[in-house]
C-alpha cells in the first residue's frame, strides 16, 4: 500500500474551465486569467463552486484507498497461511 495518497485538485473558473487565477495577498479576491471573471469570494468562493469536482476526486480517491487495502489485506491471508494444505484461496 502507499505510504502517501495525498492529492491536489486545480480549482477551475466556473465561466470558462480555467485554471489559472490571480488572488490577493489574503486570498478574499480572486480573478481569471483567461476570462476575467472575478471572484469576490476569492478562494472560499471558487472552492464552494468547485464542490462537486472535489467530491468526485474524494470518491476516486477512497476506491483507490479501499482497493489497495483489499490487495494488501488478501495478500497478507495469502503469505500467512502459504504450505497450509487445508486453507485455500481464491
Amino acid at each position: 500500500m502507499k505510504d502517501n495518497y495525498s492529492k491536489s485538485i486545480a480549482l477551475r473558473c466556473i465561466t470558462c474551465g480555467g485554471e489559472d487565477f490571480n488572488f490577493n495577498e489574503d486570498r478574499s479576491y480572486a480573478k481569471c486569467n483567461l476570462c476575467n471573471r472575478e471572484y469576490l469570494g476569492g478562494y472560499d468562493e471558487l472552492v464552494e463552486l468547485n464542490q462537486e469536482n472535489i467530491s468526485e476526486n474524494v470518491e476516486a480517491m477512497k476506491n483507490e484507498i479501499q482497493n489497495d487495502l483489499q490487495k494488501e489485506l488478501s495478500d497478507m491471508f495469502k503469505d500467512a497461511f502459504k504450505g497450509n494444505k487445508y486453507v485455500k484461496f481464491k
